[in-house]
């Protein structure tokens, strides 16, 4: 994964099949400045967006071919 800036500012943030099982708040964002963990399922579509926080993701390479 890219160096995030550590707090939740950054808006997009690209991820790769490394991240996964895909989570918003990410491990580098403050924890003052996040909110409950939530699991967002990205393999399938390649991209998903926190319900709290307005995040998107990207997954590098896009979707995973057969994943279901």
């Amino acid at each position: 994964m890219q160096n995030q800036a550590t707090d939740n500012k950054s808006r997009q943030i690209e991820v790769s099949s490394d991240d996964l099982p895909l989570h918003c708040p990410m491990p580098s964002m403050l924890l003052w400045n996040s909110h409950p963990k939530v699991y967002l399922p990205i393999e399938n579509t390649g991209e998903a967006m926190c319900p709290y926080c307005g995040t998107r993701y990207i997954l590098k390479g896009g979707a995973m071919v057969g994943h279901h």
